[in-house]
């Protein structure tokens, strides 16, 4: 997918302002934000007291603020969240979504365009890529320019790409009831080495025991039937009693098979185990799927993705 770009001007866009942003900050993000720059960002993500999601955002610096971008469901809800925590610091949360645009290039070097663009270096579907800011009255001649030399994914071709690569999503594979380490949000989103955040009690304990209730896994439908968002997971042959549920599934013209992503407990998400995915109400007529190591792998993965286009 190199040479490829993606629009993402619908996410949620909040800009932080205030002497007190990176230590408030600090306070409720997973990541440290002293690694955010203007030339780089990070991800991270925003927890409840349990250590359960709020949010999972990405963090750059423009000048004297942080802008921070997450799914569009969180516009309203995100603000809040932070809002709550600001008792005597001298921080602003304003959302800037309207007022923003941000497209996303895979490419090997940064995308040489005109210096009213503001472009940042970050990984947000498991390889390295660079995040494009402009005015929203800007987006059209942005999306321009950038036609001229990438391929564009629309959004039918990002939902495929996304699940190809096993990244989660908000709404999906995300929520409330998700601690990021059971999405496997660890290595990118969380720094052990940093101070005190809300519900890093509850991470600390997950590393120390090495342990979590389930793990979000990739299924590979073994007869090529196709797989639905919400089909529970039961042990092949096994229980009455699910051991999992399915949250995105797709056909991977790019694999040649029906894919998912989905949580499977512990005990029964080691690669390779055999499960059957059932409809709800209907246990009779399931489908046999196999758990596969995230990203899903093909011979010729530097293939484009389906429903990627030319200008």
């Amino acid at each position: 997918m190199n040479n490829t770009f993606f629009d993402l001007s619908a996410r949620a866009k909040l800009r932080v302002t205030g002497s007190d942003r990176e230590r408030f900050l600090n306070g409720q993000l997973t990541n440290d934000v002293r690694k955010a720059s203007n030339v780089s960002a990070i991800e991270a993500c925003i927890l409840n007291a349990r250590g359960k999601l709020n949010a999972y955002v990405f963090v750059g610096q423009e000048g004297e603020s942080f802008l921070v971008d997450a799914d569009s469901e969180l516009r309203e809800s995100l603000p809040n969240r932070l809002e709550r925590y600001i008792i005597a610091d001298d921080v602003r949360v304003e959302d800037a979504s309207d007022r923003l645009s941000i497209f996303h290039v895979l490419c090997p070097r940064a995308p040489v365009l005109p210096n009213e663009f503001k472009i940042r270096s970050i990984i947000r579907f498991a390889a390295s890529g660079y995040d494009v800011w402009s005015d929203a009255e800007q987006r059209d001649e942005l999306l321009r320019q950038l036609s001229e030399k990438f391929a564009f994914c629309d959004n039918d071709c990002t939902e495929v790409f996304r699940i190809e690569k096993g990244i989660p999503r908000w709404g999906r594979e995300l929520t409330e009831e998700i601690i990021p380490v059971e999405a496997n949000l660890e290595e990118g989103t969380i720094d052990y080495e940093k101070g005190c955040y809300i519900g890093q009690e509850v991470i600390s304990r997950m590393k120390m025991s090495g342990q979590t209730n389930k793990r979000l896994c990739g299924l590979v439908s073994l007869h090529d039937s196709p797989l639905l968002v919400g089909m529970k997971l039961f042990p092949a042959g096994g229980t009455e009693k699910d051991v999992g549920w399915i949250t995105s599934a797709c056909r991977s013209e790019r694999l040649g098979k029906e894919i998912a992503l989905g949580f499977v407990k512990r005990g029964f998400n080691p690669p390779a185990t055999r499960l059957e995915a059932v409809a709800p109400a209907h246990r009779a007529g399931s489908i046999r799927v196999e758990i596969v190591d995230l990203p899903f792998n093909s011979p010729d993965a530097g293939n484009l993705a389906a429903g990627v286009s030319r200008g």
